[in-house]
C-alpha cells in the first residue's frame, strides 16, 4: 500500500523553527491536493495547510504568517516550514495527499514546543 514518508519535527523552543518534509510518490504528486494536518492530545485533527497543484495555497488562521507550505516537484515533496513557533502548535503532524482517485497520509511526526 502506498503511504507518505514524513521526515523532520522533534522539539523547539517557543519562538524556534522547525522544517516538517514529506516525500510523495511522483505518479500522486503532479495529480493531488497536498496538506498538513495536526493533532494535539485531547482535540481533533485539523487542516494546518494545503497547496493545491493549482497553486493556491491556504492556511489556518493561527498559523498564517508563520508557517509556509511548499511543493517542490523535482523531489516530489511537500514541506511545512514552521517558525516563531508556540506551546499550542505541539500536536503530531501528518502529511496529506488527495487526488481524484484516492485519498494518502503520512505515519505522523511528533512536533514539541516547550515554553
Amino acid at each position: 500500500q502506498v503511504q507518505l514518508v514524513e521526515s523532520g519535527g522533534g522539539f523547539a523552543q517557543a519562538g524556534g523553527s522547525l522544517r516538517l518534509s514529506c516525500v510523495v510518490p511522483p505518479p500522486i504528486f503532479s495529480l493531488s491536493t497536498l496538506a498538513w494536518y495536526r493533532q494535539a492530545p485531547g482535540k481533533q485533527r485539523e487542516l494546518v495547510a494545503y497547496a493545491t497543484t493549482g497553486g493556491t495555497i491556504e492556511y489556518l488562521s493561527s498559523v498564517r504568517g508563520r508557517f509556509t507550505i511548499s511543493r517542490d516537484r523535482a523531489t516530489n515533496t511537500v514541506d511545512l516550514q514552521m517558525s516563531a513557533l508556540k506551546p499550542e502548535d505541539t500536536a503530531i503532524y501528518y502529511c496529506y495527499a488527495r487526488s481524484a482517485q484516492e485519498t494518502l497520509w503520512g505515519q505522523g511526526t511528533q512536533v514539541t514546543v516547550s515554553s
